[in-house]
């Protein structure tokens, strides 16, 4: 561990400068993880032991503790384990998983397997975030929909949800309750939001219908399909040579068809991907759809937009205010985003 870290590891309070390094490292830290925490350990630290120089340091510890479960199913499941680990909630411990899945003995149906790393470390940042949207229920859109030609081919765009998983991401990082409405996409569900899926813009306005009323806050970074076949087919249609007309119908706007369901104080922001003067069309979006927020990029720019990993934005403001932001990843942009977003609601 040193050799890859770089750093002392400390094994024994009777190590050169033990018996104070507990101390230290348990007031010093801004939060300390123990993965994985044995059922032994949950024990030990439960009943205030202090024999060596984990227990001691948790002891003396005045900064926030985050523990990560891993053991034998039967042994998370016993009475004693349950009990510790309800003793050390009662005392503010934090506690990630465990996990469903396969054990060092094999498969196992049952908790008992150690949080992956990452979703430790999102557990971890929560703990360390401002908190300032704690208490606050935020819910983003995210991903393309996809309209029916017929039961094979559909209509869609090429957005891939990154930008709005990102927002999700952050978002209950800094204390929120979120949940997210997602299209069609290949990511994996950000760590303690609820997961909403659709596919087609109807079912994304229904979603956000159904959640506006309760949301403090609105984040539409979906790409829903403007445009759908007026009459999709019940049969796959079969090749034909020479050109294909498929009748199309434009689809509802859901920002503007939900206005009714707005929370009274709600926050609402919006997305404009556009080419040509992206601003200034950006701009007549926020009026027409009553937006206190809405975040502006240029479809043709190398390195923005749909399928990559960062984004150059300009955020547009009800209040006049106009911020262009650098070419950053997209989580750093969903940070900006979501600093508008605390500093209105404060």
């Amino acid at each position: 561990f040193e050799a890859l870290t770089g750093r002392p590891v400390l094994s024994s309070l009777w190590e050169p400068g033990g018996a104070l390094s507990h101390v230290r490292l348990g007031q010093d830290s801004d939060i300390i993880i123990v993965a994985p925490a044995t059922a032994h350990l949950i024990a030990r630290v439960a009943q205030g032991l202090a024999d060596d120089v984990l227990t001691a340091l948790l002891l003396a510890r005045t900064s926030p503790l985050l523990l990560a479960p891993a053991m034998n199913d039967e042994m998370f499941a016993s009475p004693a384990t349950q009990a510790n680990l309800e003793t050390l909630r009662q005392r503010g411990v934090a506690i990630v998983g465990p996990e469903i899945g396969p054990l060092a003995e094999g498969p196992s149906e049952r908790p008992g397997r150690m949080s992956e790393p990452e979703n430790i470390l999102a557990h971890a940042a929560r703990m360390l975030g401002t908190g300032k949207l704690r208490g606050r229920r935020v819910v983003v859109t995210a991903g393309p929909t996809r309209e029916p030609i017929d039961p094979v081919r559909v209509v869609s765009n090429r957005s891939s949800g990154k930008m709005g998983y990102r927002v999700a991401e952050a978002a209950w990082e800094r204390g929120a309750e979120v949940v997210l409405i997602s299209g069609p996409t290949a990511l994996p569900a950000p760590v303690g939001v609820t997961l909403r899926l659709v596919d087609s813009t109807r079912d994304l306005e229904a979603a956000v219908r159904a959640e506006l009323p309760a949301a403090d806050v609105l984040v539409m970074a979906a790409a829903p399909a403007d445009y759908r076949p007026s009459s999709p087919s019940e049969r796959k249609r079969s090749r034909i040579d020479g050109a294909l007309a498929i009748p199309m119908e434009p689809t509802d706007d859901i920002l503007g068809a939900t206005k009714g369901q707005r929370r009274k104080g709600s926050f609402i922001v919006g997305f404009a991907l556009e080419t040509g003067d992206a601003v200034a069309k950006g701009l007549a979006k926020l009026e027409r759809k009553d937006l206190d927020l809405i975040v502006v990029n240029d479809a043709l720019e190398p390195g923005a937009g749909f399928e990559n990993d960062t984004n150059r934005v300009a955020l547009l403001g009800r209040d006049g205010s106009r911020r262009i932001l650098p070419l950053q990843s997209k989580r750093e942009v969903a940070d900006v985003i979501l600093d508008v977003v605390e500093e209105s609601l404060a």
